[in-house]
């Protein structure tokens, strides 16, 4: 059972197996996007069929956001995290199964079911182990998982889809999931008590009082926002470099791991930035990193080459990577520990919302339009969105419940 005093290289020893369970999960996630154009030409799929598939996962992922979050905060993080894994596994290992469109969408959905606890829930496992001063920057340590992951995911997943056939890939990588499922059941013991305020139950009022705090939902809307940014462009980005800048996916996926190598960097400092030189003031840091993400976005666009479309995504990326830290590092400062999982499941039901509509939006406006113009307009007016809302932030004045 865990103690309340915990050796440091324990709580450490977890925070690395979240971070390689949120790696594991982007890999899943991932391999769709990488297999869409032979899905598409063993489907004879249109770009809006596409962008259906696409979404369909963060459908079922969105659904699954708070319900997962109260579920960690009821029961601890173990058990939740344990069973989204092993249910996401299962889904990967389906997808390679799948015998036409209607299919893949209805086995994404429940794959997004599936996966739709982890964030939450591993958000609380860094509550549960590290103390209230920790947790913003063990938080955006966590969240930087989100770009080594996509990092790792195109040096990964397209020489695999190449050698072995997208169908076997999902096998293979559905299985590693399992695999870890049972590893981290074994290593990570359970909770014993709960600290920091964990005693006070958490039931429909102390959801009720989260749900009536104004930053809460100011931070939905600010990680909508740019998360309309993210799930657009990680969604379609291998596409649009195949069919418009005429690279191949051998190319594509040693290109697309340079700008998550960014956000990485900026989301592993993300919590630190924030309480060292924002601390109060953490709506400057949103405004200007939304509207430094709609100024590269832009440029994406308008690049020249291929060159400039990778620089421009490399800095897009970093000061998107800055909002993802704060929104979701400030939670775990205000917050008790019984309502982290909460919380967190909150803000991301605003970013999961995203992937669920940007995807398929950007899909419905190539198929309309045949091109890609309205796609980046889109975009980038999602991450004007985020700075219209970051300028009404108030920090200073919130206090734990």
């Amino acid at each position: 059972m865990i103690s309340a005093v915990q050796t440091r290289f324990y709580k450490y020893a977890v925070l690395a197996l979240l971070y390689l369970g949120w790696c594991i999960s982007y890999i899943d996630r991932a391999a769709i996007t990488f297999a869409a154009t032979h899905i598409a030409s063993e489907f004879h799929l249109e770009p809006s069929d596409l962008g259906l598939l696409l979404s369909s996962f963060f459908l079922g992922y969105s659904l699954l956001q708070l319900p997962g979050g109260w579920l960690a905060d009821r029961f601890g993080s173990r058990p939740v995290i344990v069973i989204s894994i092993l249910m996401w596994s299962l889904f990967t290992g389906l997808t390679g199964m799948a015998w036409s469109i209607t299919s893949l969408v209805v086995i994404r959905f429940f794959f997004g079911i599936g996966e739709g606890s982890f964030p939450a829930a591993s958000i609380k496992g860094v509550a549960e182990h590290f103390d209230k001063g920790e947790r913003p920057k063990m938080s955006s340590v966590l969240m930087s998982s989100n770009y080594i992951r996509s990092m790792l995911a195109p040096v990964i997943i397209a020489p695999l889809i190449l050698h072995f056939g997208w169908r076997n890939v999902f096998h293979y990588i559905g299985i590693v999931g399992i695999i870890f499922a049972i590893a981290y059941w074994l290593c990570v013991r359970p909770l014993s008590e709960r600290t920091d305020g964990g005693k006070r139950p958490v039931n429909s009022k102390t959801i009720n009082e989260l749900m009536r705090l104004p930053l809460m939902w100011q931070l939905v809307a600010v990680w909508f926002g740019l998360s309309v940014v993210n799930k657009g462009l990680d969604s379609w980005m291998p596409t649009y470099l195949m069919t418009v800048r005429g690279l191949d996916l051998k190319a594509v996926g040693l290109l697309l791991p340079l700008p998550y190598v960014m956000a990485g960097i900026s989301t592993a400092i993300g919590g630190w930035l924030m309480m060292r030189f924002f601390n109060g003031r953490e709506r400057v840091m949103l405004v200007v990193s939304s509207a430094l993400t709609a100024l590269f976005v832009y440029f994406m666009y308008v690049a020249s080459d291929v060159t400039g479309v990778i620089i421009f995504q490399c800095l897009a990326y970093f000061f998107k990577s800055f909002v993802l830290a704060a929104c979701f590092a400030l939670p775990t400062k205000i917050l008790d520990t019984r309502l982290i999982g909460s919380s967190v499941g909150m803000v991301n039901l605003g970013g999961q919302a995203a992937g669920f509509i940007s995807p398929l939006v950007i899909g419905i406006l190539v198929s309309a339009f045949s091109n890609y113009n309205y796609a980046f307009a889109f975009l980038v007016s999602a991450a004007i969105f985020s700075v219209v809302v970051s300028f009404f932030i108030r920090t200073e004045k919130s206090q734990p419940i």
